[in-house]
């Protein structure tokens, strides 16, 4: 479902290039949960966005369901993302003056989505937010928002989900809930790549691979 390919990306800096991500290669399969971990600063964040066809790597390939990411259009991308790509992210992003509703529904506004609201309200039931459709997000806890953020991330149905430090702002409970339902997903036929520094992603994650920086290169990250 994504395969990368000798990924590399640098960034120009006051001191110099800085190398976020050296000949890093994945594959995640439908139906596996992958794990990426390291430090803050090792990379990890970025590997996401270019996995999601949001950041052009300097050197590889991303092949998400066979199709090679960076070779179609801008446009094409940005179709394919909507289709088949989840996005959830450790400060949820969810708009401020939208309802838990129509935050979760905010991916159709951009793509037809057959039954949205319908799906929509089968997914704030599914993780106990029906109550609270009405309510804004500044109005949730936490972990509410979280949950809210991920039941948008379905929304399309994808078939890839990536997720960018889920668990970093929540309690033990609340970042169970969520690794467990990433894990539901790709139990479901789903594809996940998780980058975290959260330890207890190995519990739920059926393969980690692990990010450090480079030793030889002081200043310098590297994806290892």
């Amino acid at each position: 479902m994504l395969r990368l390919e000798n990924i590399a990306k640098s960034y120009q800096s006051r001191r110099g290039t800085v190398r976020a991500i050296v000949d890093f290669s994945v594959t995640v399969d439908a139906g596996q949960f992958v794990a990426v971990q390291g430090p803050s600063g090792c990379g990890k964040t970025t590997l996401l966005l270019i996995a999601g066809g949001m950041l052009r790597p300097d050197q590889g390939q991303v092949w998400v369901d066979q199709t090679n990411l960076y070779q179609l259009t801008p446009g094409r991308r940005s179709s394919l993302r909507a289709a088949k790509i989840g996005f959830v992210f450790q400060q949820f992003h969810l708009i401020p003056y939208l309802s838990v509703l129509h935050n979760v529904l905010a991916p159709s506004m951009a793509t037809g989505i057959p039954e949205a609201r319908k799906h929509a309200m089968e997914l704030l039931e599914r993780f106990g937010l029906a109550d609270r459709a009405a309510h804004f997000p500044g109005q949730l806890s936490t972990g509410e928002r979280q949950r809210a953020a991920l039941a948008r991330a379905l929304l399309s149905k994808p078939r890839l989900l990536l997720a960018d430090e889920p668990t970093g702002n929540l309690d033990q409970k609340n970042g169970a809930a969520v690794l467990g339902c990433l894990a539901a997903f790709a139990s479901a036929g789903g594809a996940v790549l998780l980058v975290t520094h959260d330890p207890r992603a190995a519990q739920y994650a059926g393969r980690v691979v692990r990010l450090a920086p480079a030793p030889s290169f002081p200043g310098i990250l590297a994806v290892g």
